[in-house]
């Protein structure tokens, strides 16, 4: 049996955040409009128009760049890209092909297991400035084009063939979207469409350098169907080559019902778009002062974020790594260690409540951070209240569920709900008593030598008092009650 690996590429379209459109003046607000309701002649195509580049879209460009560690040209060309859908009003696209903005550039993605020591670079080939086709609507033998989204600035960022497996490719997306949110040039919400996904990916027998017949993949609008759409791939063309049969180089559609690629046309390449420069548009020209007040204004990356809380706040490298990996919650994860120094509380036990009961939180009630209403403050004063003992850890993840909803200080819910510790040793002794009375077997067990019933006689005391009680004192308790007559 032949073994074979993937040989995967990626090109990655992502809108950017800009008022107007990249070639005229029309509002780029389009989400949710009305159908061809932000439109003019430019974006319509119409005779006798002409284009003039957006300068934001143009510095968004650089500072992605600047960010993904490419060289930047000094002099890069608008190109026509000639094709004909309904979806493309003037019969070509104003893209970028043999002077793009950017060139040679690299990402490194951290290796499964997140080990500080294992990361992979995808080479970036290059990135480059275009405009957004229409969106197309189909409706049973029918088809209806909105135009509202055509002439939306777009880059384009294409990898080297880099990547060799499916988990890889999702790896790289994620990564690349964080860094488009970091620098604030793009949502990245693929759901929107303002971040949208075309691998191409070919087989090979593991070992050799020669490269297989490439097939690209579209419609994929997920992380999660981009890694389905690859390994059905890779299969696909797997099951071909061992039948003895070649891989077409085709274009390929992703069915998210049936889970499966479906063929939607032979590839074009380079040639038939009939490439020339843009005769309505100047070159573009980079001065070196204008790229270094652009490099001063790119903020601090996550790589970058995810080595300063290892070593300033002493995280370990994983827990840094996905404190980092998006940027509203490494934000508020550092707004929640500036207000925990005034309460004494460790950066490790902010991770701990971040990390674990926050993320926990968050994504089974399906809401970002930035839809929660717990402010950076509160969550600190909640995670004081537990290191005091005011109230148990069980209680401080209630408390915080509840913050979550209503925005209310943790005070006051542990005041209204009367959820302050129980540490009265007198009290707990009563309720421990009574546990050990009712469970003479499990007694009998225990001082026979099955050591482990301890934490259930501490579970059924915590039980018992509503999860109040202080757990160190019940441990405490619970032990000198089986010691007794043992």
């Amino acid at each position: 049996m032949v073994e074979y690996e993937a040989v995967i590429g990626m090109e990655v379209h992502a809108q950017l955040l800009t008022k107007s459109k990249m070639f005229c003046q029309d509002d780029a607000q389009v989400f949710g409009a009305e159908p061809n309701t932000h439109v003019c002649p430019v974006c319509l195509g119409m005779p006798g128009v002409l284009p003039v580049a957006n300068r934001r879209a143009v510095e968004h460009s650089l500072m992605v760049g600047l960010a993904l560690n490419c060289q930047i040209a000094e002099l890069a060309v608008f190109s026509r890209k000639n094709y004909f859908y309904p979806d493309l009003p003037k019969s070509y696209q104003i893209s970028m092909y043999d002077l793009p903005l950017c060139r040679m550039g690299w990402i490194e993605i951290a290796d499964a297991a997140r080990q500080e020591n294992l990361l992979r670079r995808i080479r970036i080939r290059r990135v480059h400035l275009e405009e957004d086709t229409a969106k197309s609507f189909h409706a049973g033998a029918h088809s209806l084009v909105d135009f509202s989204r055509s002439g939306l600035p777009l880059i384009e960022i294409v990898t080297e063939p880099d990547i060799r497996t499916p988990e890889e490719a999702r790896r790289y997306l994620v990564k690349l979207r964080t860094i488009l949110r970091y620098l604030g040039v793009s949502t990245g919400d693929m759901e929107k469409g303002a971040m949208r996904c075309e691998p191409n990916v070919s087989v090979r027998p593991l070992g050799s350098e020669a490269f297989g017949t490439k097939v690209e993949v579209k419609n994929l609008n997920s992380f999660r169907s981009v890694k389905l759409a690859l390994e059905y791939e890779i299969e696909r063309q797997t099951r071909l080559i061992d039948a003895g049969h070649q891989v077409g180089q085709v274009t390929m559609g992703w069915d998210e019902q049936r889970e499966q690629t479906v063929q939607q046309r032979v590839k074009e390449e380079s040639d038939d778009y009939r490439y020339f420069a843009e005769p309505d548009l100047p070159p573009l020209r980079i001065p070196r002062v204008w790229l270094d007040k652009i490099r001063a204004r790119l903020p601090e990356l996550p790589d970058a974020k995810r080595d300063r809380f290892a070593a300033a706040f002493g995280l370990p490298w994983a827990d840094a790594a996905v404190l980092a990996a998006e940027h509203d919650m490494a934000l508020y994860f550092e707004a929640v260690v500036a207000a925990g120094q005034q309460r004494g509380l460790a950066p490790k036990t902010i991770s701990h409540w971040v990390i674990g009961e926050l993320f926990h939180l968050l994504k089974t009630r399906a809401i970002e951070i930035s839809d929660g209403k717990v402010t950076p403050t509160y969550l600190a004063e909640l995670i004081a209240l537990v290191q005091a003992g005011t109230i148990t850890a069980g209680s401080g993840r209630a408390v915080l569920g509840e913050m979550l909803s209503t925005g209310l200080a943790p005070g006051d819910i542990v005041r209204d709900r009367g959820l302050g510790q129980i540490s009265d040793q007198d009290r707990i002794t009563q309720v421990v008593e009574r546990v050990l009375a009712d469970n003479p077997e499990q007694v009998a067990k225990y001082r026979e030598g099955k050591e482990t019933l301890l934490r259930w006689f501490v579970g059924q005391v915590m039980k018992a008092m509503g999860g109040k009680a202080n757990p160190q004192v019940v441990t405490d308790l619970v032990e000198r009650g089986l010691a007794r007559g043992g």
